[in-house]
């Protein structure tokens, strides 16, 4: 006689419980999605494409306008689910970020392409964390932040240091707001200076070289394509590969502050134990490694892909929602001027050392 299946039915408290977790929740993680969908639909219209500016840009920018906007009671129930956003989703977004690298792409750019990627970052985030609270008075977190966003690859690297950091929703905005304006400026200047690479020696020459510079030091991934479409397809090509090189660099980046922002504020005990080390950064190099084997299926791996966009679209604008424009204001002209200092660093100094690197490699 055959048996019947026991089924264990849910007990009455976990229904209720996940029945409450669901309305604590829904209202804000809501509100993210369509954010984000706004952000998805729009960062793909000409003008936006045409400057660099990017979908989680402009996830912050509705989700800010969207805080700032309503009244504060209307978005009182969203705030649950705007949280969880900001944390869980964005840790898992930076983890599915992966799957858009592959091992391969450093044999493309060479050594001399590993080495500039590097050196830059490591210089401008250096220069960062040393100017910002020394000569400036900035709190470290939001040095450090302006330092990531400018050294690897603007908003995505800021929203992926600030829980290592355990920096503030406004220091976070503070510092996306900078390194977007600056990485702006470079799509417009960038095809200047390719104009008069020739009759420049201290500029790299040629497509590769050019191409090397602008992926080496322009901020956001979507800038560098704005502004290597207007130097070239052959400069393009070379700069977006050097951009995910240096966009590889994010995962060993947060490993390393992590250990190093634990020895220093929770001592070297907490630092060996690597109580707060990212899991998300080992995600985001099992992702890039999973991706260099081929053996995802294509879509599911299109499908991961575009739930990493998602996710880290609604954890910009969650991270907007809970942005006010006073603590905006008071952070003054300092992170201004730091991201003014840094990308003075990054256009004149990174031009100097891809030149370097250029004459070196012969």
């Amino acid at each position: 006689m055959p048996s019947t299946p026991v089924v264990l039915p849910l007990s009455p408290g976990r229904l209720h419980h996940g029945r409450r977790w669901l309305l604590q929740h829904a209202a804000g993680l809501a509100l993210c999605a369509g954010l984000a969908a706004v952000a998805l639909r729009v960062g793909h219209w000409p003008v936006f494409e045409h400057h660099g500016i990017g979908t989680l840009t402009l996830a912050l920018l509705l989700g800010i306008g969207v805080g700032n906007g309503l009244p504060q009671p209307w978005l009182a129930p969203a705030e649950q689910g705007a949280a969880l956003s900001r944390q869980r989703l964005l840790r898992a977004g930076v983890m599915l970020f992966g799957l858009g690298l592959t091992v391969q792409d450093l044999a493309h750019v060479g050594l001399s392409g590993v080495l500039l990627a590097v050196g830059m970052l490591s210089s401008t985030f250096a220069l960062a964390a040393w100017v910002g609270p020394r000569w400036l008075g900035l709190d470290r977190p939001t040095a450090l932040l302006i330092g990531a966003g400018s050294a690897i690859c603007g908003a995505a690297a800021v929203i992926a240091t600030e829980p290592v950091v355990r920096a503030r929703n406004g220091e976070a905005t503070v510092a996306v707001s900078t390194v977007v304006l600056f990485g702006t400026l470079s799509v417009f200047l960038y095809p200047v200076l390719g104009d008069v690479a020739a009759h420049w020696a201290l500029l790299p020459q040629g497509g590769t070289g050019l191409g090397l510079y602008l992926g080496a030091t322009v901020h956001e991934v979507a800038q560098v394509v704005a502004a290597g479409r207007s130097m070239g397809a052959d400069v393009a090509g070379v700069a977006v590969i050097e951009k995910m090189v240096r966009v590889m660099l994010l995962a060993p980046f947060l490993l390393l502050l992590s250990s190093r922002w634990l020895a220093r504020h929770d001592g070297p005990a907490a630092a060996r134990r690597g109580g707060h080390t990212p899991w998300f950064a080992w995600g985001f190099l099992a992702m890039v490694g999973l991706h260099s084997t081929g053996w995802l299926p294509a879509p599911l791996e299109s499908v991961a892909r575009q739930a990493g966009t998602v996710m880290l679209a609604m954890a910009m604008a969650a991270l907007g929602l809970a942005t006010r424009w006073a603590g905006v204001r008071a952070a003054g002209l300092r992170p201004l001027a730091l991201g003014t200092l840094l990308w003075v660093w990054l256009v004149g100094g990174g031009a100097l050392l891809a030149r370097g690197v250029e004459l070196l490699g012969g």
